[in-house]
């Protein structure tokens, strides 16, 4: 079993290590993460620039991009091989509804299904690192059940889990993404040198939130685990588009 484990939280996360330490004995393990916080940064791609690559004290490869960089020049070359599973985690903070489409943990494990392989992001709910242990053993026991399971084809799950000592033991749900409301509004203030500058406003509160989403699941104390897909194309609205843009079906 080869393993990448990569994030968006910076090579130096310890939700990274807390999530190589739980993954430990299941086999081969590299990891190439972002060299610093690149939280936010969904699935960008650094076009404009040449990347470098560093190797850490502790073995860690860290890449000075984004965690799409960290994932993709590991497949494209840094590795010698393909992996068997790709990892992405354990994010400080949660990762849920529409946060997905902006989540460089959840990017970097979209990044390995691309490719292909199977593919799980990890955050826990709440920021601040609290029971990062628990979440490590939920996140080593969900491992190794898909493991269990069988690798054979490419998934890619969304796992957010409650910061509880007892993570490892909380019930587990199949979720779909909720829906948030609009951010707040941005922040502004002023630099040094009088000028205007701006922070994107926090996220907004969710307004999709009923049973069966990960909002749901987790504030009822239970792991949420989405199945995700990449495919964005409005399905149901293709015909209803045709007709509207008196084009033939």
């Amino acid at each position: 079993m080869r393993i990448l484990i990569a994030n968006d939280d910076g090579y130096l996360a310890p939700g990274l290590a807390a999530l190589v330490r739980a993954c430990e004995g299941l086999g081969q393990i590299d990891v190439i993460a972002p060299e610093q916080n690149a939280s936010g940064t969904s699935n960008s791609l650094t076009l404009g620039r040449p990347l470098s690559v560093y190797t850490a004290a502790n073995g860690f490869r860290y890449v000075n991009g984004t965690p799409s960089d960290s994932v993709h020049l590991a497949l494209t070359g840094l590795l010698d091989y393909k992996p068997d599973l790709v990892l992405s985690g354990i994010n400080n903070g949660a990762n849920m509804g529409d946060d997905t489409l902006y989540s460089g943990t959840v990017a970097a494990a979209t990044e390995g299904y691309l490719f292909g392989i199977p593919s799980i992001a990890f955050s826990q709910v709440e920021k601040g690192w609290g029971q990062l242990d628990a979440a490590a053993a939920l996140a080593r026991q969900l491992v190794e059940q898909v493991i269990a399971g069988g690798l054979g084809q490419a998934f890619l799950l969304n796992v957010n889990i409650p910061n509880r000592a007892d993570a490892a033991s909380l019930p587990r749900r199949i979720t779909r993404l909720g829906r948030r409301h609009a951010s707040e509004p941005v922040i502004r203030q002023q630099s040094p040198r009088g000028e205007t500058i701006y922070w994107i406003g926090p996220a907004g509160d969710a307004r999709e939130a009923g049973e069966g989403t990960d909002f749901h699941a987790t504030a009822q104390g239970q792991v949420s685990i989405t199945p995700l897909q990449v495919d964005l194309t409005d399905h149901a609205g293709l015909a209803g588009w045709g007709s509207r843009l008196g084009l033939a079906p």
